[in-house]
């Protein structure tokens, strides 16, 4: 079977691998120059589906996390599994249990075991949720292992810096992973801006990613390796790509110091903010036309949605499978399989 790819952020490279792991024979097509350079580019890369339960997230997120989690780790074992830890300052303590409620899977820890997990957070949380099954990754490296993975591939052909036409193209089924940029064939779409900083230290030192509940500006933080940290949350309701606010800037640093003072000396080394595509109640959507089949609405949860629903679209493709838990109900994909 011939599949055509259209897009290679996440969710295309996610698709694609999964195609050519079942034998077809695969196409990417990517407008942009390499792979990973859309909002995935932006992503905090944290795999931490009992984490977003306890952020109040669908429990279909968290289900599909799960079989992410175990894709990102066993089937493409590109990420650390060193779990996750959730914190909050002393004042924000009902936010922890709150959260706590929500969710499964963590271990409770006192002010020793945090410094036991993580020395340099010693005496600066009473308590904490430690979540040992979540992994993370970097993004930017995980997508170029998968595109050079797919190089590798006698059944697979890539091509950067040109566009495609989702309808258009001989291809026995299109999977359109273009993101924000497919509203011309889902218009329901909206743009979530998440906004990020990339700060360097020397002076602070962390296992796994944390992060930090605050009623208003929580933050996590995420290791990168080399004295490199990640820190996001932001989350914006327009589709203004590329612009850092000063208030986001601002909510961040100060979280991150709330953290750890040391980031306060940290250089900041990467500003950015990217567009996440999403349907109104924030669920991904599978939605087939035709033969074009569109993967969309991760949200916030690129990476630890993209590769169980890459799964569902090949099941979709080669057996007619319908799953009603991302698939609209008037679309019996066994009708147009």
């Amino acid at each position: 079977m011939r599949i055509r790819v259209i897009g290679a952020g996440v969710a295309g490279l996610a698709a694609a691998f999964e195609f050519a792991r079942a034998g077809c024979e695969v196409l990417l097509i990517e407008r942009r120059e390499g792979p990973g350079l859309g909002c995935s580019h932006l992503a905090g890369g944290m795999i931490a589906p009992w984490c977003e339960a306890g952020e109040g997230a669908d429990p279909c997120v968290v289900d599909l996390g799960v079989e992410s989690l175990r894709f990102w780790t066993e089937t493409a074992p590109l990420a650390v599994a060193q779990g996750s830890l959730v914190v909050a300052p002393a004042r924000d303590q009902p936010e922890l249990a709150r959260f706590a409620r929500r969710t499964s899977g963590f271990q409770n820890l006192d002010a020793a075991g945090v410094a036991a997990l993580e020395p340099d957070l010693s005496g600066r949380f009473e308590q904490a949720l430690f979540f040992p099954q979540e992994a993370h990754l970097d993004p930017r490296a995980a997508l170029a292992s998968l595109a050079a993975r797919l190089v590798e591939c006698a059944n697979v052909a890539l091509r950067f810096g040109v566009d495609a036409d989702p309808l258009t193209g001989k291809a026995d089924w299109t999977i359109d992973c273009r993101g924000f940029d497919a509203r011309d064939a889902l218009p329901e779409l909206r743009g979530v801006k998440g906004e990020m900083l990339v700060l360097a230290t020397s002076e602070v030192t962390l296992a796994r990613p944390v992060r930090m509940l605050h009623p208003r500006h929580p933050v996590y933080i995420v290791p990168r390796g080399d004295g490199r940290f990640m820190i996001g949350a932001t989350m914006i309701e327009n589709d203004e790509p590329g612009r850092v606010t000063a208030r986001g800037m601002l909510e961040l640093l100060g979280a991150a110091y709330a953290v750890h003072p040391a980031f306060a000396e940290a250089e900041i080394i990467e500003t950015g903010a990217g567009v996440r595509p999403a349907f109104p109640d924030n669920l991904p959507r599978l939605r087939v036309k035709d033969r074009v089949m569109s993967i969309n609405g991760f949200y916030r949860h690129g990476f630890l949605l993209a590769p169980a629903l890459a799964r569902r679209a090949v099941e979709v493709a080669l057996q007619g499978a319908y799953f009603p838990e991302v698939m609209d109900a008037d679309q019996d994909q066994r009708r147009s399989a």
